[in-house]
């Protein structure tokens, strides 16, 4: 899978408002994905740093995508948890976000994400995903 093809299960298969975070997909590969997150204003919070609530989407899209790029194409999907542990605020940055998965079975999946500073390189928080496969 390319990052064109990725892009595209981007804009068909999530709603207007995970679109409104103008993620783009920089790089996938068997088991993974690496999206960009750009700053905006918008998602900022008091304080100036990107909103928990973006970085939990991205890292969900992200999860997402790696499913899909392991799978070769978009399959129906859920998730069934998430924990998010953030560690800095990004401020004035975009952020990248990389999901592995740490294992994909024919109806559940697992995913560790990591989401970086793009300017600095510096750890701004980690999830873990489980989803459910539904197809």
């Amino acid at each position: 899978m390319t990052p064109a093809e990725a892009d595209k299960i981007l804009s068909v298969n999530f709603a207007p408002w995970v679109l409104d975070l103008a993620l783009t997909v920089e790089a996938v590969g068997e088991g993974r994905a690496v999206l960009r997150l750009p700053w905006s204003e918008r998602l900022a919070r008091e304080g100036g740093g990107m909103s928990g609530q973006a970085l939990m989407a991205a890292a969900d899209t992200a999860t997402v995508i790696a499913v899909s790029a392991a799978r070769g194409g978009f399959v129906p999907m859920t998730t069934v948890q998430q924990s998010t542990s953030f560690q800095r605020a990004v401020t004035g940055s975009d952020v990248r976000i990389e999901a592995v998965l740490t294992k994909l079975g024919r109806r559940m999946a697992f995913a560790d994400i990591t989401m970086s500073d793009a300017g600095s390189g510096a750890l701004a928080a980690r999830a873990s995903t489980v989803y459910a496969i539904l197809g």
